[in-house]
């Protein structure tokens, strides 16, 4: 079996040959293209850029977040997060198409940081396990998480309780994933 890390890289190595193959290039919008990313390639218009996952030098540190929330995060969804800088990564899975969520540079690990504790805060108010995203789908309202007591992957309803599971961790469900253009998820 492999680690979450082997899992996440092999699925970036079929996306980055799967958009070699249709002819096309990672973008994102950039709010300051002047000012690089460390993922970003070239600006190809006043705020659209392209880019590639690169492997985050230092690993994002969750510790500040652990201490907030009085909590120890699974080991998963730090690690999922501290790999790599990117701008989100397209993905079909049996169930629809999904936007793996990545961090584009510092300031967006802060802004990161900040949603994960504002998410398990109100997992708390609504007496509901504690879960962190970590891709969104095609509907607004639902997203996947990891059950940050089990590391398992569910679908989530915003401000519901986990529903449907899809996986019994991280590195299972990117067995279960193929490479997508990004449509907007």
């Amino acid at each position: 079996m492999l680690s979450l890390a082997e899992s996440y890289q092999n699925f970036i190595t079929q996306t980055l040959s799967w958009h070699q193959q249709h002819n096309l290039t990672l973008q994102a919008w950039a709010a300051e293209p002047a000012r690089p990313a460390p993922g970003q390639l070239a600006v190809l218009d006043d705020n659209t850029v392209s880019w590639q996952p690169v492997r985050q030098q230092p690993a994002a540190d969750f510790s500040n977040v652990e201490q907030a929330l009085e909590l120890e995060l699974h080991p998963d969804i730090k690690q999922f997060y501290s790999l790599f800088y990117g701008a989100g990564l397209g993905a079909s899975h049996s169930r629809g198409q999904l936007q793996l969520l990545m961090i584009w540079d510092q300031a967006d690990l802060a802004r990161l940081q900040e949603n994960v504790i504002g998410h398990i805060l109100m997992k708390r108010r609504l007496k509901q396990p504690e879960t962190v995203f970590f891709a969104l789908t095609d509907d607004d309202s639902i997203v996947l998480s990891v059950l940050n007591r089990t590391g398992e992957v569910y679908l989530e309803s915003v401000g519901k309780d986990v529903g449907e599971k899809l996986a019994d961790s991280l590195a299972d469900f990117f067995s279960q994933i193929t490479p997508a253009a990004y449509q907007g998820v």
